[in-house]
């Protein structure tokens, strides 16, 4: 097992050093992120450090500079696109090599994908919670305003 799976691994409840470079050199240095392997590792510190509930200030200030890293990384690398519901969800389908058929079937209706991405049929309540939770993106984007 590689040392920075070991030391993620540990984060869930070992003792984690209260100064903020000592956190860098155990964890992982609070550099701009580049990669999806650096992006991964961010997540999976953040992740567990976010769980835990026994968090000094220092270790929450390195938390938060970590998460900024990570979201300056997404905002560059997973644009949220601006519009149309409906031009949402044709983005988010082919941005995950889904079409009209297994958007039916997600919804648990088959025909009913075709005829979203046409406009014939809105966007339930239902349906709006199920995209939102398989994309995980907020409600918020398949709400017209």
């Amino acid at each position: 097992m590689s040392t920075t799976i070991a030391k993620i691994r540990h984060l869930a409840s070992g003792d984690l050093p209260d100064d903020f470079l000592k956190l860098q050199d155990d964890l992982l240095l609070l550099l701009p992120i580049h990669t999806k392997v650096e992006y991964k590792k961010a997540l999976a510190v953040a992740q567990k450090l976010a769980a835990r509930e026994d968090l000094t200030r220092i270790q929450q200030f390195y938390l938060e500079s970590l998460a900024n890293n990570i979201k300056a990384y997404e905002e560059k690398h997973f644009p949220v696109p601006k519009g149309e519901p409906i031009e949402i969800l044709k983005f988010l389908l082919d941005d995950n090599g889904l079409n009209g058929s297994d958007l039916g079937r997600l919804l648990n209706q088959r025909q009913l994908g075709s005829k979203i991405l046409n406009r014939k049929r809105k966007l339930s309540a239902r349906h709006i919670m199920i995209l939102a939770k398989y994309f995980s993106v907020s409600p918020a984007l398949f709400i017209s305003e």
